[in-house]
């Protein structure tokens, strides 16, 4: 399908991972040039944290970007996708 992106249509996809296997779907998803969105919310907490250093760093290998937005959330995101964050915003 042809959109307005040419032959990319933008993509947002929410992953809600409940153990550290689901980390490759995510980094593919980003290899595929969706911008995702991961709640680790579900995990044990260092589970979750594996699972985050794991995704940030395929995503970084691959050009990507990341950023957090609490805890268990997350955003990675392909190189032609720009995230930014409110100046007012608190990290």
């Amino acid at each position: 399908m042809r959109g307005p992106f040419g032959d990319w249509l933008p993509e947002v996809v929410v992953f809600h991972p409940t153990c550290f296997e689901d980390a490759q779907a995510i980094v593919q998803a980003v290899r595929e040039l969706q911008t995702v969105l991961v709640h680790a919310g579900a995990m044990p907490r260092q589970e979750a944290q594996r699972l985050i250093d794991f995704v940030a760093g395929g995503v970084v290998a691959i050009d990507g970007q990341a950023e957090c937005l609490d805890e268990f959330t997350f955003v990675f995101a392909p190189d032609i996708v720009a995230i930014t964050r409110d100046s007012s915003a608190a990290r």
